[in-house]
């Protein structure tokens, strides 16, 4: 194994992306001692250049050394402190795989901040989002460290060790400029925005804000997915502007669905009380409650309505009750970062089911089986057939 395929597969590893073949893989190539040792220098390099991911939390630290304890890893105990702790760390990520990267009965795990993906391979979505500030320049937040990570006058930009974004003002706000988060497809990512509100933002997504609220209301633009906590503030109204259409709130907990490919906006209210607008028309909500605006701009209030499925993505699931083949299928191609093709005719068809967003794509697509759907994948292609 030369050192590129070291390097390669060690970061997949730091980043919690191996498959279950390749987690043995690298369990059997332990027991050869020159294969360690290799190992050991490639994780010693890259201990070098990069934080070991998920091990800054000093309970994780002791977690992973008691683990390393319980497997016997080699550590060579007589070196310099330094020295020691990157080849303890090494000895973690080693001995630590069956215990923190991978999970029985799965066959690929969660992906985490920092993953590469294997070209034409189709994996679960991650943590991964690019920032663009309000003078043009772009962050990738998936490859950046922790800390601050820009400032904007008053306002620092800071990537926190739990993953996601958050603004901090200190002082007197000065000049206000808008900033983009963007998710690609196979990302997602979370924002604590300048007023506190948080905001999950799922797969193919963009939420514009500014880097300070100031004057007389909160105003963000969402294109995609997005799970709202509005920080309450009564003088201050929020606002998401989706389109030609509006969402108007003072403090509350509410999902916006506005993909182009959808057939419609869906906003959906799960605690307090949200105003949404188009044009003349305007409709109130309340928790359980959703309105959907068509494209050619008629609405309708839908009550009772399951929250659970609708905040599914934001909680790690898929959750579908009597879904379209359709909409299954775009749900599974944004976060899989797949093309979708239909082959044959296929009677309408809808399915139910919830199973959680880290799974393989093979295990997902079984409930399609399950109704006597077919499929082939073809690289990053699925192929849906009678």
């Amino acid at each position: 194994m030369d050192q590129k395929t070291f390097d390669a597969l060690l970061e997949r590893f730091l980043s919690e992306d191996l498959s279950r073949d390749e987690a043995e893989q690298v369990l059997h190539s332990l027991e050869d001692k020159d294969m360690r040792s290799q190992w050991q220098a490639a994780i010693t390099g890259l201990l070098e250049n990069r934080q070991l991911h998920g091990l800054s939390d000093p309970a994780r630290r002791d977690a992973v050394r008691k683990a390393i304890l319980a497997k016997k890893a080699p550590v060579p105990i007589r070196k310099s402190p330094l020295r020691y702790l990157k080849y303890a760390a090494a000895a973690a990520v080693i001995a630590a795989v069956a215990l923190v990267l991978y999970k029985p009965g799965r066959q690929e795990t969660s992906l985490q901040a920092g993953n590469v993906p294997l070209a034409g391979q189709v994996i679960p979505g991650g943590n991964k989002a690019v920032l663009v500030l309000a003078d043009g320049s772009q962050i990738t937040l998936d490859t950046a460290g922790n800390g601050t990570i820009a400032r904007q006058g008053n306002v620092q930009v800071i990537k926190l060790d739990s993953g996601q974004l958050a603004y901090n003002p200190s002082g007197k706000a000065g000049a206000v400029g808008y900033n983009t988060l963007a998710t690609p497809r196979g990302g997602q990512f979370r924002i604590i925005l300048p007023d506190g509100s948080k905001v999950w933002l799922n797969a193919a997504s963009t939420l514009r804000f500014p880097n300070a609220f100031t004057g007389s209301e909160r105003e963000v633009e969402l294109s995609g997915e997005a799970y709202f906590e509005v920080a309450k503030n009564p003088s201050m109204p929020f606002r998401v502007k989706v389109n030609e259409m509006a969402v108007q709130v003072l403090g509350t907990h509410f999902n916006v669905m506005a993909y182009p490919d959808e057939p419609g906006i869906r906003t959906t209210l799960l605690e307090g009380a949200v105003k949404v607008e188009h044009g003349s028309k305007a409709v109130q909500l309340t928790p359980g409650q959703q309105v959907q605006l068509t494209p050619s701009g008629g609405m309708s209030l839908e009550k009772d309505v399951d929250v659970e499925e609708v905040v599914a993505w934001k909680n790690g699931y898929f959750h579908f009750n009597r879904e379209s083949l359709q909409g299954v299928m775009r749900q599974i191609g944004r976060w899989y970062d797949a093309e979708i093709a239909y082959e044959g005719e296929i009677a309408p068809r809808q399915f139910g089911g919830k199973i959680e967003r880290s799974s393989s794509v093979t295990e997902v697509l079984k409930i399609l089986e399950l109704s006597k759907v077919h499929y082939r994948i073809e690289g990053k292609k699925i192929i849906v057939m009678p």
